[in-house]
């Protein structure tokens, strides 16, 4: 009996047991046949599903902008700054539900043609981002926002603004859409101002909007604050009386450049016509060019002094050297002449009456090789190393090829070209006595690359005979500085054309400095092509040197040297 008692427990034991196995193992194979079912759903019939979802949701890394660095005058005033605006661009997929009353409203507030908006849904269904404003100010900005249309969004980017508009704008220049510098300083200190832009990762959803920031991956680094050598309150009265002086004369375009004598800083460089770099759609690509650095031109007896400096300095002609020039001069089968007939002029005659004559006799007294050797010191068929890009170079002849009239018509001005701001710089050596200066568009205190061409002696007896050039018979009483000595020297050029030089298109040429017995300021003006009746340089661009020189000098604090006397009219004519 206890026997079977026994066995029996042992059977349902084991019967348990093997119930219990059953279960767990149905319970395994359901769950695997659950695990399946969801596979095949997930991988096979919920695809698209999660495919949509994986797309909704996108790691990105994406550019931080770099703020771009400001360029500044050297006093500290903003000339080129950049500020925060909004760029919209659209999902054509979404906004195609858009009202087209929506739309339209869109098109008026951004100033777009009617229909513009609708035209590029239907164009470009395909893509999910296309921008339909670049660098809107940010209270438009805002207006777009309260629309709230589904398929429109906003980025935050940056806009160069320029405070001072067309007055600096040449020597500026400006930037793209994608604020890149395209022309000016704008341009060629591109690497300097731009900065180095950052990156960040971000989660984007469907319509590519960041949804959320994950982390920093590199910090924006700010581009550097360019200074320039350029005073805005000389710049804007130069510009000024630039383009008074282009609209009464009716010129066809007009350059001034003010240098700092004792160092060479660039303090002005003006052009007319000029343009608005904050709103240039319309414009000609030729009005961009910066005339006074970029733009070359035969100076005209403006370069008379450099010869009568080259013949002292080489002893080729005596201090009270004199000169029968009777009007005229045969070089072989050509002849150089005078306005009218001088008679016999001393070396501050020659300089006053500008006489191409006298100034042709010195010139032949010169060895070819000495003659273009102080000329190219001087910076004719150089570049005056201002940085600036594209400065002209200008063009001078070999002097193995010249001729002796090539000789005699160079020292009056014609066989070479240069540029207002060459001109003005080679002027440094009669300024500075002596002393030729390199020029800067960034400030600085000191020129370590001047270099001495002629002696203090005689940069300064041809400094003295250049101040009768402003007296009242010689060719520019009116570019006479109230209130300080002034020295100078008119330039009145026959332009050439396709059949040699015209008679009735000119250059009108003023170069000058004051205060004459120590000069602080040169400045250069040329007006092209004056066409309102008078075309001298000494009636067109004299009295542009005057204003804009006087006005410089007060600025500066310069103090007067002379008494200062109220503005005489000059009805003479004058060269």
């Amino acid at each position: 009996m206890l026997d079977f008692r026994v066995r029996s427990k042992k059977k349902q034991s084991t019967d348990d047991f093997s119930g219990r196995r059953k279960a767990l193992l149905r319970f395994m194979m359901l769950c695997m046949l659950i695990l399946v079912g969801r596979a095949i759903d997930l991988q096979v019939l919920s695809k698209k599903f999660l495919k949509d979802q994986g797309d909704m949701r996108q790691v990105d890394d994406v550019s931080v902008s770099a703020y771009r660095g400001m360029i500044l005058d050297r006093n500290g005033d903003p000339l080129a700054i950049s500020t925060p605006v909004e760029s919209i661009w659209i999902n054509p997929r979404e906004l195609r539900h858009a009202k087209e009353d929506q739309i339209r409203m869109v098109e008026k507030l951004l100033n777009l043609p009617v229909g513009k908006v609708t035209e590029l849904i239907k164009e470009d269904l395909h893509r999910q981002f296309l921008y339909i404003a670049r660098r809107v100010n940010p209270q438009l900005g805002d207006k777009v926002k309260e629309l709230k249309l589904t398929g429109v969004y906003f980025e935050r980017e940056f806009k160069r603004f320029y405070p001072t508009g067309g007055v600096s704008a040449h020597i500026v220049g400006f930037t793209n859409v994608d604020d890149i510098g395209q022309e000016g300083m704008e341009s060629g200190y591109e690497k300097l101002l731009r900065g180095t832009s950052g990156s960040k990762r971000v989660v984007r959803d469907g319509q590519r909007r960041i949804i959320d920031d994950i982390e920093n991956i590199k910090e924006p680094v700010s581009g550097k604050n360019l200074e320039l050598s350029i005073d805005q309150r000389i710049q804007y009265l130069a510009y000024r009386e630039l383009q008074l002086a282009v609209t009464l004369n009716k010129a066809k375009s007009g350059a001034l450049v003010v240098l700092d004598a004792k160092n060479g800083e660039i303090l002005a460089a003006v052009n007319q016509p000029s343009f608005n770099p904050n709103t240039r759609n319309s414009l000609k690509e030729g009005l961009y060019r910066n005339r006074a650095i970029t733009d070359v031109f035969e100076p005209g007896s403006a370069v008379k002094p450099f010869v009568v400096a080259a013949a002292l300095e080489g002893g080729y002609i005596a201090q009270n050297a004199t000169f029968i020039t009777n009007g005229s001069y045969q070089i072989g089968r050509n002849t150089v002449k005078d306005v009218h007939n001088y008679g016999t002029l001393d070396l501050t005659h020659v300089i006053k009456k500008s006489s191409n004559v006298g100034v042709s006799m010195m010139a032949l007294k010169m060895p070819p090789k000495y003659f273009w050797g102080i000329y190219h010191q001087l910076g004719f068929g150089v570049s005056a190393g201002s940085g600036f890009p594209g400065e002209a170079t200008g063009t001078m002849r070999d002097y193995k090829k010249w001729s002796d009239f090539d000789r005699a018509i160079m020292s009056f001005g014609y066989g070479l070209s240069s540029s207002a701001l060459q001109l003005a710089r080679a002027y440094t050596a009669l300024a500075d006595d002596g002393v030729l200066h390199s020029v800067s568009l960034l400030k600085r205190e000191e020129d370590d690359d001047a270099v001495r061409v002629f002696s203090a002696k005689t940069a300064k007896s041809v400094r003295k005979m250049m101040e009768t050039v402003l007296m009242k018979d010689g060719t520019a009483y009116e570019a006479r500085v109230d209130g300080y000595s002034a020295a100078g020297k008119t330039g009145t050029v026959k332009k050439a054309g396709a059949r040699g030089y015209t008679e009735k298109n000119y250059f009108a040429v003023f170069a000058g400095m004051a205060p004459a017995v120590d000069p602080r300021l040169i400045i250069v003006v040329m007006i092209d092509e004056p066409s309102a009746g008078q075309y001298y340089g000494g009636l067109v661009s004299a009295p542009v040197f005057s204003k804009v020189m006087a006005g410089a000098l007060r600025i500066l604090e310069v103090a007067p040297d002379e008494e200062e006397t109220m503005p005489v009219l000059l009805t003479q004519k004058s060269q």
